[in-house]
């Protein structure tokens, strides 16, 4: 994917994400929508924290890469778009039950998009990410923490859009 390609599927799937989430009814944003779900809010803040991490995570230290950069593209989508596939985040990127207010979270996740950008614009993205190792990949290149950023976000929006269909049952 060249520079372009990668900044517009950045922001289709943070934009998409935070359209999905700007259509929960405000008073539905906190409501659990069924057993084992986590509520539209939860959900947005997992988005900024586990997306503001990855941010961090490529802006911090690098090294050569010694491997293909998008070596670990290819099963990143697979598995993040394998809708089939039921995972359980790390708990640190587990949101708290509480009050979630929606244009915090929309503009938490606006934030993430435009740092993600800048990196994309500003970075190379051939470097290895060596401040966090993610259990199953290791540590990856800055493509691929940003292709991660993409699918991840692409599958919360598809489990967002499941929490709105289920709250206007």
């Amino acid at each position: 994917m060249s520079r372009n390609e990668l900044i517009k599927a950045v922001e289709n799937a943070i934009s998409g994400f935070q359209e999905q989430l700007s259509l929960i009814d405000t008073n539905q944003l906190n409501t659990i929508p069924y057993e084992g779900s986590w509520t539209a809010g939860q959900l947005g803040q997992h988005m900024r924290m586990a997306n503001s991490g990855f941010v961090e995570v490529i802006n911090g230290p690098v090294k050569d890469t010694e491997r293909a950069a998008d070596a670990q593209v290819a099963g990143i989508r697979e598995t993040f778009l394998n809708f089939g596939l039921k995972m359980d985040a790390p708990d640190f990127v587990v949101p708290e039950l509480r009050e979630y207010k929606k244009d915090s979270l929309v503009n938490g996740l606006e934030k993430v998009k435009q740092d993600v950008v800048r990196a994309i614009e500003e970075l190379d993205l051939d470097k290895t990410c060596v401040a966090f190792e993610l259990p199953v990949y290791g540590y990856l290149t800055r493509l691929e923490a940003i292709t991660f950023i993409i699918y991840h976000t692409q599958r919360h929006a598809q489990q967002l859009s499941r929490i709105r269909e289920s709250l206007q049952a």
